[in-house]
């Protein structure tokens, strides 16, 4: 097997892992999307949508006019080309050309070169969602940009709800974090209230013990002074009838 060969296979490989567990889910899940969201830009420009933002969301805003399925291409949806592409896909004849992601969802332009057939594709995570068969490059380019575009379209709710998730979770984090400091700084109030209650009831009893010991200061006085008068008069006394000293 030549480099080229290699490389083709490497690359088919690639989307074929994306819808191999799909398998027959993909099948019963397959669908007509409303064909009010079926839309196509003419003259789009034929770089993969999901490699720049900006131009996903130029894409999205321009100007658009409603691809519709012809009946037969509505009848091919319906009937079988997902087993199909399923099948051919593992094989080496396969090419893909191009390829959108947007979230969970894609689209895929497929060319099977030996019969000069384009398939192209609107699949949802590893499920093949519709398939469509033609032979018209022009129109295969054209449902591919449509595609493309319903995957813009389809993902924004999903990409919505992911922000939205992410928000949710860092907003119960900041909310988990702020309670968590305010249940610290109300310890610490708890503790500085319990402290300034001690040291108030410490400041009262001392306020207490001065104002007693104060009292019993004063009382203790009035006792040494009434001691003192006690002692002059039994001193006069004893001195009175005492002859006087010459």
């Amino acid at each position: 097997m030549d480099h080229k060969s290699k490389v083709h296979q490497l690359k088919l490989a690639g989307l074929a892992g994306l819808v191999v567990l799909g398998g027959m889910q993909g099948v019963c899940a397959q669908t007509s999307p409303d064909n009010s969201a079926n839309v196509a830009v003419a003259g789009e420009t034929a770089a993969p949508l999901a490699a720049d933002p900006t131009a996903n969301s130029a894409l999205s805003a321009a100007p658009v006019q409603p691809v519709v399925l012809t009946a037969d291409e509505a009848k091919q949806s319906a009937t079988g080309n997902v087993a199909e592409l399923q099948q051919m896909i593992h094989g080496s004849e396969l090419s893909e050309l191009r390829t959108t992601y947007n979230g969970s969802y894609g689209a895929s332009l497929l060319f099977y070169g030996k019969e000069m057939t384009w398939y192209v594709a609107l699949f949802q995570q590893k499920n093949f969602w519709r398939v469509i068969k033609t032979s018209d490059e022009g129109r295969a380019e054209a449902i591919y940009r449509d595609f493309a575009r319903q995957t813009i379209q389809l993902s924004d709710v999903e990409i919505r709800r992911t922000r939205l998730d992410a928000q949710k979770a860092f907003t119960e984090r900041m909310v988990a974090l702020s309670q968590d400091r305010a249940n610290r700084l109300l310890a610490d109030l708890t503790v500085a209230r319990q402290q300034q209650a001690i040291v108030a009831d410490q400041q009262k009893q001392n306020r207490d013990e001065a104002a007693a010991l104060q009292t019993q200061k004063l009382a203790a006085q009035e006792q040494l002074r009434s001691a003192q008068r006690q002692v002059r008069d039994l001193q006069r006394q004893l001195e009175t009838g005492l002859p006087l000293s010459r």
